[in-house]
């Protein structure tokens, strides 16, 4: 016979036993609503790619934060999406672009809301790439290099600028995702120089070029419209060069840093959770988001069961925070409300 002293089905003989044995939890609290925001007025456009997400004009989505502050969700992270567009992004560091408009009126109606704004150029570009490309039309071209090569170092300056104003409309947190060489020294630098010291930096530290951010290029109208974002996003093969770019954003001065995207690289996640000791933040990108609700629409599995799986695993694979499109699904599921 073997030895029964030790019965580990003891420990989920109920739900309430396993309630109190449970190791990790998703709560709203360590969540962040992505929004994408537009120019326009009276504007709640539906994405067809991803059910249940909208494109918002700003005054549609102050609604819509306003049942974000409500289920208790404590952050928000904004996408901009301009009516112009154009070879070097003007709209992201202009003082009346989309988002500082947004940021403006967030905090003013809810200015305890974190408010965190993503800062790639992707959106703002007329190409889709997330910086300065070199063309022999302009005054940045670089002779030596190949034409249509993203320019690291002349998209750092750009990136300082939007940076700084987006902190003076009130952003808590500035988020760059364009993964160029230097991006978080170049921006902490130009924050502290027009004293923003205080801005907090989530740097897109490990951003793979994956497959599944098709959805999000269609919520964001960003797809690159020519080749692709291999020659600055990471090979989803690599691992000890998620580490190396890790470390070097932390040096530069990030103060909590990102995995993106999370379900497919939960050991990332796991290995960046040893590696440091920063705030870790993971996206569960569009990709994700809208495979579990294709799947649950064939009836194929259960949504709510299937996600909050989903959730869990990224908790326990060791991030803080998890920036997902089902954090208000997450809210209600689990009965959490500030009512």
């Amino acid at each position: 016979m073997p030895n029964l002293s030790v019965r580990m089905r003891r420990l989920r003989q109920s739900a309430g036993i396993r309630t109190l044995v449970q190791e990790h939890h998703v709560h709203p609290r360590d969540l962040i609503y992505p929004l994408f925001i537009r120019d326009g007025v009276g504007i709640k456009r539906a994405i067809s790619s991803m059910p249940g997400q909208f494109q918002w004009s700003i005054d549609m989505v102050l609604s819509e934060i306003a049942d974000i502050v409500r289920l208790g969700i404590p952050g928000v992270m904004l996408f901009g999406i301009p009516d112009h567009k154009d070879a070097v992004g003007s709209q992201n560091y202009d003082t009346q672009g989309i988002i500082p408009r947004a940021i403006r009126a967030i905090k003013s109606a809810y200015p305890e809301l974190v408010v965190i704004s993503d800062l790639c150029f992707c959106e703002y570009t007329d190409h889709g790439h997330c910086g300065l490309i070199n063309t022999a039309d302009a005054p940045h071209f670089h002779a030596e290099l190949p034409e249509g090569y993203v320019l690291n170092d002349e998209t750092l300056e750009l990136l300082g600028r939007a940076a700084v104003v987006h902190a003076h409309a009130g952003a808590d947190i500035i988020a760059p995702s364009g993964m160029m060489d230097g991006m978080v020294q170049q921006i902490r630098t130009s924050l502290d120089h027009a004293n923003y010291s205080h801005v907090s930096i989530m740097s897109y530290a490990i951003k793979y070029a994956s497959g599944f951010y098709g959805p999000f290029r269609d919520a964001a109208e960003s797809p690159p419209q020519f080749g692709d974002r291999s020659q600055y996003q990471m090979n989803p093969a690599n691992q000890r060069e998620a580490l190396r770019e890790l470390a070097i954003d932390i040096a530069e001065g990030a103060d909590m840093v990102m995995v993106k995207p999370a379900m497919s690289y939960l050991d990332i996640i796991w290995q960046a959770r040893h590696a440091c000791h920063a705030p870790i933040a993971a996206y569960h990108v569009s990709g994700e988001y809208a495979m579990l609700h294709a799947a649950a629409q064939n009836g194929w599995i259960d949504l709510e069961r299937c996600a909050m799986e989903s959730l869990v695993s990224i908790k326990r694979a060791g991030a803080d925070m998890i920036i997902t499109y089902f954090a208000k699904d997450v809210a209600r599921w689990t009965g959490a409300s500030h009512d």
